[in-house]
This record gives C-alpha cells, structure tokens and sequence, in this order.
C-alpha cells in the first residue's frame, strides 16, 4: 500500500494509461485534444487552430476516435468533432496547467524530462 492507501493498479490499468499516453504523446494531437476541450470543431477550423494540413489533422482524428477520446457527427454537410471522454481533457487541462509555468517562466524548464 502506498501513503495514499492504494495498492499498484493492475497490469491492464498501465497498459491502458500507458496507451492513452502514447496517443496523446503527439504534440498536434495533444493540440487537438485541448481544442476540442474548448468546444466542437470541424476538420478545417481544428487544421487552422493548430496549424497542421488538413490531412494531417484528419489522420489525428482517426486515431483519436478509435481509442474512443473523439467522436464525430454531421451538421449537414459538415463533420463536427467533439470530445468522447471527459476524464482525458481532466487530465490534459490539469497536465497542461501544470506545465505552463515551468515552461513560459523564466528561469523555470521541465526537469528530467524527455522533451
């Protein structure tokens, strides 16, 4: 048990987190993720906003929907996406709130970290 008093999470909770991680490793993709977080958007606003060509972006999407982060639904001819999972933009927004400072203060960086 841990101070918290949580035991290890199972083998498959890391394989999932570590999965939800590895797709989300991709900064246009993360980009993705934080726009959507703000509210729906189609495939050329989302390419614009994060400043990737659109094949790009729906090649992004693709992957976001099938790991279930990301859905889609027409409003005519357009195709708006949103956010499927709640918990992940929790997560990014709280990752990313934490990061900001390290990173847009001086003299503050990301300490043994890979990036």
């Amino acid at each position: 048990m841990t101070a918290a008093g949580i035991g290890d999470p199972p083998a498959a909770v890391l394989a999932e987190a570590a999965a939800a991680f590895g797709l989300l490793s991709s900064p246009p993709r993360l980009h993705i993720v934080w726009v959507l977080a703000q509210g729906e958007c189609d495939v050329t606003s989302l390419a614009e906003r994060v400043g990737s060509a659109l094949p790009a972006v729906s090649q992004h999407l693709a992957k976001l929907k099938l790991a279930g982060l990301v859905r889609s639904r027409r409003e005519g001819r357009r195709v708006v996406y949103l956010i499927d999972d709640l918990d992940v933009v929790t997560m990014v927004r709280e990752l990313i709130g934490c990061l900001t400072p390290r990173v847009t203060e001086p003299g503050e960086r990301l300490r043994g970290m890979g990036a």
